[in-house]
């Protein structure tokens, strides 16, 4: 299942009485959590949405109080809709109340549950009596969520713009959204793989496409230089997506240099394990150096 499969849920009404969303990353359940809270009227959502984070420094009510909640009337008619965020950090002192509730949920309510990560043991037998959905989205299904995401705001990205996205930003939902939410800022409906790289770029007064010329003519010093430039305005692993991008498009349109590309392919491999396991900016100069040198 994925975010998908809540939408659907949404569109038919919310019809269970208890939801249990999980994912690994928080953007995801941040982003339910908002669409859980457009079920409701903003001007009824005073009185009919109540939401506690476990998580939170402030006090957190009983789970009986929160049951009193989910058991009162609304004031406004309907249902209530209750949500209860971080629930990873429920104790299990607690489970005992959550799961009489979910036996017995009321019929004019409804409990969303938003869990980080894998749901714990303590849940195990509590999920066999709810709705549960993941909302993590798979990788193949990562392409379409990016064109969808982007139609909410009123791009429309070519396949080339979106694989360029996918190798420079990497899968996580959170830091996608935030990069479409920049090329919503460009005052364009329409956004091609050329544009990407232009974000990618920054303030720079070079381009990773300046970088990887660059690096193909062996001109040492004027690698580093656009290195440092493109440095000061984007990540090392944006960076690496960027140039992995690049060098997928000329192995594309130079496919008689099998064995060249076999060894850059191989080099950029490595660089991505070193960027997250060790981070920092030595794994990207070393790249740099051995792509000098084959």
């Amino acid at each position: 299942m994925s975010i998908r499969h809540l939408t659907s849920e949404i569109e038919k009404g919310l019809k269970s009485p208890v939801y249990f969303l999980y994912a690994e990353d928080r953007y995801l359940l941040k982003e339910a959590a908002h669409m859980i809270a457009g079920t409701i009227p903003e001007s009824e959502r005073a009185f009919s949405y109540d939401v506690f984070d476990l998580d939170s420094i402030d006090e957190i009510p009983h789970f009986e109080q929160i049951v009193d909640i989910l058991n009162t009337v609304p004031f406004m008619g309907g249902r209530r809709v209750v949500a209860i965020e971080n629930v990873q950090e429920l104790s299990k002192k607690n489970s005992g109340p959550l799961d009489g509730y979910v036996s017995k949920p009321s019929s004019q309510a409804v409990l969303v549950l938003f869990h980080l990560g894998s749901p714990k043991a303590l849940f195990r037998d509590v999920l066999k009596k709810l709705k549960a959905v993941s909302l993590d989205i798979r990788r193949d299904e990562i392409p379409s969520w990016i064109g969808e995401k982007a139609r909410s705001k009123g791009l429309s990205l070519t396949n080339d713009a979106i694989g360029c996205l996918l190798d420079v930003i990497g899968p996580e939902a959170g830091l996608l959204a935030s990069e479409i939410e920049k090329l919503a800022l460009l005052g364009k409906s329409q956004i091609d793989a050329q544009d990407i790289s232009d974000i990618v770029a920054g303030s720079s007064d070079y381009s990773v496409f300046d970088l990887v010329n660059a690096i193909r003519d062996k001109d040492r010093e004027k690698v580093f230089v656009i290195s440092k430039a493109l440095r000061e305005t984007q990540e090392s692993y944006g960076l690496l997506g960027a140039i992995n991008w690049h060098y997928s498009r000329m192995s594309e349109k130079e496919r008689g240099r099998t064995g060249y590309y076999t060894k850059v392919f191989e080099l950029l491999n490595e660089a991505d394990i070193r960027i997250k396991t060790s981070g920092g900016t030595f794994p990207l100069e070393y790249l740099l150096i051995r792509l000098l040198q084959i």
